[in-house]
Parts: structure tokens; sequence; C-alpha cells
């Protein structure tokens, strides 16, 4: 049964190491062979061992036990690091392998003793000293038997020599006496051969014809000694032959050539009694090492069968485990996320089902994940929209004016904007949570009390109302808006509250009205002075020396023109408050205007201490002649406000905050009460004798119009700052 993931890059994991594993096996062989040959030689060159065959199996033997050894080695090793490092499925390996090598050594290892019993018994049966006595006797009796016929053969030869030299016969007589003499002697040949070997006399059975030219060309004929016989022997297929060549003295007679006949076989089993003692004698050598090669070939068998069960047990273990190693590593990649994993597998049984069953789930669950990505992705688009639109509503509760407040259906606070804060005095963070009533003043109490008690039960309605308040940053006037609001299930979702400041709004208001109010006035005013002034002049000409009263006369004339020259200046301040002129914006330094008007009235009022501080500061976009107006009206103030201080002074400092170019303007006079300092600023409001209340309300519209803020507020230890903050000039791309 076999698992593969589908990860080609797996696979090609698994080729290199199998190329790698095949190198291996390769140069193992190699060198098992180079080892063979390597002992071979060593045993024959050190040991004197003939048998090549006997030595190249021992080698080999040993060979392939080390292999072995080294194959059930590595398997165990390996099995072990496995269960050491606790790979999956190793444990049910091991107890598998474990119960099959059990299963396996025992019978192995009493056929392995009976082996090696069997084995010692038998070679020391086949070398014990009786079996090599009784093939050295048979040996000694055949070689006893030839030595006789030798002898025997050699006696009758010097038999016959001597009686040849004592008696010279020759021809007939020669021939009967050499048969005689066979018959006597029981020989197969009797003969007499010349001096140069040709046959004198020649008396021979059948078999000699041919076996005598067989034996005749091995004759050492040059190194005959007289007197001494000659023996050599032919195996024929009926009989084999023993014939001797007797050289007679000096050799001048010729030779005496004797043959016996000896039964078929007899040589040939001689020799091979006598080969069989040799290797008898050869294979005593080789007890010990043939005793160790069979010790190694049963020792070999019983690992090959031990292998065998411990490579069995490995393929059942794998077979078994595979799948269920498979399915683990399958159910973590799972965990971890990869739904796309599957498991080939053909088998049809119990595991295979499993399998099976698993690769459904796995397609159930990547069907199921896709599903929930596609709706998680849609639900993250959604979130970022709704995330996007409420960063963008925070954006504009953060940046908005107004302060709003939301409570829920408990009356408690939700949310609370910057503008909130500044107004209630009151961070969000310690706000959220806490009840409403624990959050405001005592003046704000009431009304959202009444807002509550009118919305409560009337969904969607709202209730407004005007108060004044004291806040932190001062008294305001604030538009107090409250609005109940649903919930998603259509049920009390609590109140929006919002606070809007309209003190700016009602200045702006009255100051519109004001400016209507001077309008009409001038215009109903300035066209009758002229007139009264003419004709006042026109009296004091023509009437004045004529009236019985003339110092008397002129005193009224003379208070009528004032009085209309006054009148006339008060009008062209309401026709310049009215009608103020159109602001040209260009970028402008801010502190040569400054310094410029410090220096108008540094001569004009000499009796003044004046003081004019300016910091490096950027550009801003202004109208120069709006602010050199801005700037004298708020000088002018500063120094009128000093007529009666003995020692008056006067302090401009030009500085940077916060991306505006500030300024402010500083006396020591007998400054203005905190409850005033908002009204200042409103038109023909004064506090000095004569004062029209114009100069300060022209200075709030003109740095309104740029975009600006001009405060009040007490110095100390006594007097009055006046601070106008403009914005600074933006560089190219938009930053300031």
């Amino acid at each position: 049964m076999a698992a593969v993931f589908r990860r080609p890059h797996r696979i090609s994991r698994l080729d290199s190491k199998e190329r790698s594993k095949r190198r291996r096996e390769m140069a193992l062989v190699v060198a098992a062979v180079v080892l063979v040959v390597a002992l071979t030689w060593a045993e024959l060159r050190f040991l004197g061992v003939n048998s090549y065959l006997f030595l190249a199996l021992f080698n080999i033997n040993l060979i392939l036990l080390i292999v072995v050894l080294f194959v059930v080695g590595r398997n165990v090793v390996k099995l072990l690091l496995e269960r050491r490092r606790r790979v999956l499925g190793s444990g049910l390996r091991a107890k598998l392998v474990g119960v099959f090598m059990l299963l396996s050594f025992v019978p192995t290892l009493v056929m392995f003793l009976l082996s090696v019993r069997f084995v010692q018994t038998s070679i020391d049966y086949w070398f014990r000293a009786q079996v090599e006595t009784s093939m050295e006797q048979a040996l000694s009796v055949g070689q006893t038997a030839y030595s006789q016929m030798r002898a025997q053969l050699e006696r009758q030869a010097a038999f016959l020599a001597q009686d040849l030299q004592n008696h010279r016969r020759e021809g007939q007589a020669l021939e009967e006496w050499l048969a005689r003499k066979r018959e006597e002697y029981g020989l197969s040949l009797c003969g007499i051969l010349g001096p140069d070997r040709f046959r004198q006399v020649w008396i021979a059975a059948p078999e000699w014809g041919k076996r005598w030219a067989e034996l005749e060309p091995e004759v050492p004929w040059a190194e005959l000694e007289p007197g001494r016989l000659w023996v050599g022997t032919k195996r024929g297929k009926h009989a084999d032959v023993l014939g001797g060549v007797w050289a007679r003295p000096g050799g001048r007679d010729g030779f005496l050539v004797l043959g016996i006949s000896v039964e078929p076989g007899l040589m040939a089993r001689l020799d091979q009694v006598g080969q069989g003692v040799g290797e008898y004698r050869q294979l005593q050598n080789l007890k010990y090492p043939l005793k160790i090669t069979l010790y190694l070939v049963l020792a070999l068998m019983s690992l090959l069968v031990l292998l065998g069960a411990l490579w069995f047990g490995f393929r059942l273990a794998r077979e078994i485990s595979a799948p269920v190693q498979a399915l683990a590593q399958a159910t973590e990649r799972i965990a971890q996320g990869d739904l796309s994993v599957r498991i080939q597998d053909d088998s049809r049984d119990e595991l295979g089902l499993l399998v099976h069953s698993f690769n459904r789930m796995a397609e159930d669950l990547e069907a199921s994940h896709a599903r929930v990505s596609a709706a998680n992705e849609q639900l993250a688009r959604q979130y970022m929209a709704l995330e996007a639109q409420n960063r963008y509503i925070q954006a504009i509760l953060d940046n908005v004016t107004a302060g709003v407040l939301s409570l829920d259906s408990q009356g408690r606070v939700v949310t609370l904007n910057p503008a909130a804060e500044r107004i209630l005095g009151r961070d969000a963070e310690s706000a959220r949570g806490v009840s409403v009533l624990e959050v405001l003043g005592e003046e704000q109490r009431g009304a959202i009390e009444e807002a509550r008690r009118v919305l409560r039960g009337s969904l969607g309605s709202q209730w407004q109302r005007r108060m004044q308040v004291q806040t932190p940053v001062g008294p305001l006037r604030l538009l107090v808006t409250a609005v109940s609001i649903m919930d998603a299930q259509g049920g009390d979702g609590g109140v929006v509250v919002v606070f809007e400041d309209i003190s700016e709004l009602e200045k702006m208001q009255r100051l519109d009205a004001w400016k209507e109010v001077a309008r009409r006035i001038a215009h109903e005013i300035k066209n009758p002075l002229t007139p009264i002034k003419l004709s006042a002049q026109r009296l004091e000409r023509k009437f004045g020396s004529e009236v019985d009263d003339p110092e008397v006369f002129s005193q009224c004339t003379g208070l009528i023109v004032r009085q209309v020259e006054a009148l006339q200046a008060m009008v062209t301040e309401f026709s310049a408050f009215a009608k103020l002129p159109e602001i040209q914006i260009q970028e402008m330094d801010l502190p040569p205007v400054v310094q410029e008007t410090v220096e108008v009235f540094r001569g004009s009022h000499p009796h003044i201490g004046w003081e004019c501080v300016a910091a490096p500061v950027r550009p801003i976009l202004g109208d120069p002649e709006a602010l050199r107006r801005v700037f004298f009206n708020l000088v002018l103030n500063a120094a009128e406000a000093l007529s009666e201080i003995e020692d008056p002074r006067v302090q401009v400092r030009i500085y940077a905050a916060r991306q505006r170019v500030c300024v402010d303007v500083a006396d020591n006079g007998p400054g203005i009460d905190p409850g005033e300092q908002e009204r200042v600023f409103e038109p023909y409001y004064s506090t000095k004798r004569g004062g029209t209340g114009l100069g300060l309300a022209i200075v709030k519209s003109l740095v309104t119009e740029h975009h600006g803020r001009v405060s009040v507020r007490p110095a100390r230890p006594r007097g009055t700052i006046f601070t106008v903050e403009l914005p600074v000039a933006r560089r190219a791309g938009g930053r300031a």
C-alpha cells in the first residue's frame, strides 16, 4: 500500500536519495569484489593453498556474511534512530519487526546449533585416524605389489642376461630358449633388440604389439646403464602392461626386453588410491578452514533467514504503518492549513477504505474552506468598508467644532469627540461608561434630563435648546440638539447630543447687524452734517458781530461745528466698519509690518517704553495693508490704555507655534475685567471715554478673513495681552 503526497519537490528529493543509495551500493559491491581478490591472493601467497575455487568461495562467504551483518545492522540502527526521533509509525514498525525477529530467532538458533553439531561431527569423522590409516594401507598394498612385480621382472632380466652371457645361442636355439624361459617365468614379452634396436628375437602376447609401440618412445635409450633395468607401464583397454629394458653390457649385444601383463584397471586403481591419499592429506590442511567456512555458511544462512524475517517484518510494518503514517502526516498538514493534500492508495482493504474516507473528508474540508474563505473575503471587504466609513466618521467627529456626545439607553456615555471633551472638560476615556449626569455640569444636567424625558418613548424625535454655559475655555453660547436613535432591532438605542458653539456665530450675526446699522447711520447722518456745519459757520460769519453777546454766540456756533466734526469722524468710522475693503492675499513676511508699526508709535509716544522681539518665523499669506491696520489698532489700543500709568510699557513679541505665526501685544495698563474679555471685540463696545468700540471689531473682522484668531487674556502682574494667530504659507505639495 503506497501513500504519495502530491508534491513534485518531494518526489525529486526521493529520486535524489535513491540515486545516492544506488551509488553507495555499487561502491560496496566493487569493494567486496576487490576484497575477495585480495584475500584469495594473500592466502595463496602466504598459506600455500592450491584450491583457488575453495578460497574464492570461502572469501565470498566471508564477505557476504559481512554484507549481511551490515545490512541487518543498518536496518536495526535505522529503526532505533527512528524510534529515538519519535518518527511517526516507528513504534509500530519496531513492534512488528521485533515480533518477527523473535519468532524467527529461536528456530533459526536451534537449526544453527544442530547444523554446527552435525558439521563438526561429520568433519571429525571424515578426518579421523582410521580413515587415513586405511587409505595409506591400501596405497601401501598397491605400491608393494607394484614393487614386487618390478623386482621380479628385474631378477628375471638379470638371470636371462647372465644366462645369455654365459651361453651364447643364436638362431633357432635362441628363439626356443627365450620361448621356454617366457613360459617358465610367466612373461608376456621376451625379446632381444640389436644395438640398433632392431628386433632379433621377439616373442610376445598379442596385446604387446600395440603396447610396445606406445612404450618404446618413452625408453631413455641413451641413458640406459648396463646391468640396470628400466621399467615402464602402459594402461590398456583389456590389460595393463609392465615392461622393462635391460641394457646388455656395453650395449654391444643390444637390449633385453621383458614384459608382463597385469590385471586390467589395477594400475589405474593404484593411481587413484595414490591420488586419493594425496588429496586426503591436502584436505587435512584445510580441515579447520573448512569447518570455519561451513560455520560461516551456516551463520550466513541463519542470518539470511533472520534478514528475511526482518525484511518481511519491515515490509509488513510498512504495509500497515505507511497508510497510517500518511494519514497522520496528511492530518498534520490539514491542521497547518494545507487542505489540498490527498493520499494516493489503490488497495481495497479496510485501510484503503479509511484512506478513501479521508480523501472525501479533505475534499469536503477544502470546499468548505473555499466557501468560508470567500465569505471571509466578503466580510473582510465589508469590514474594511465599514472600518473606512468609521474612520471617516471618526475623522469628521474629531475635526468638527461641534461637540458630539452619544448615550446608551441607560444614559451612560458611549462616545465623546474632542470638541465635546473641550466643551465639557472631561476626557473621553474617563467619561466612557459613566452616567451622563456625572459628566455634565449643573447647567447641562437639567437640559439633558429634560431631553431624555421628552425623547423617551418617541424614537427618532428631536429636542433642541440654546443655553449659555461656563466651560474651561470660558463662557460659551451653545445650541444643544438631542436626537433619539434606534438600535439594529428597532429598540431604544440611546440618545445623540450635539453641543454646537454658536458664540462666534452670534458674534458674527451681531457684527453683521452692526455693520448694517453703521451703514444706515452713516447714510442717514452723513447727509445733514455738512449743511449743519456750513450753516453754523455762516451764522458765525454773518451774525457774529450783530448779536448782543458775540462771545456766547461764537461759543455756540463753535460748539456746533466741533460736534458736527465729531459726528463726521464717527460717521467715517462707521463707513469704514461697514465697508471694509476686500483683502488682497499674497505671501509676505509679518515681522517687518509689525516692527514698522511699533516704530511709528515709538516716535509718536516717546514716553512709553517700547520693546519688539521677533523670532525667526516662516512667511504667511496675507494683505500687508490690512494687517498693518490690524496691528495699528492693537498698538493704538495699548498706548491709549497707558494714559494714566506712571511707567507705561508695551511689549510686542513675534514667534511661531503649531504651524502658525503668533504676535503678542502686551501692556501694563489697568487691564480688562475677565467678565468683559469676550465683549471687547463686539462693535460699539468700549471701556474708554469717547471710544467708538469699532477698532477691535475691525481687528477681529480682518483677522478672521485671514483665517486666523485673535484673543485676549490678562497679563501678570497686571495689564492685557492681545494675541493674533495667523497660519503660515503652504509649500509646494500642500505641506505647511
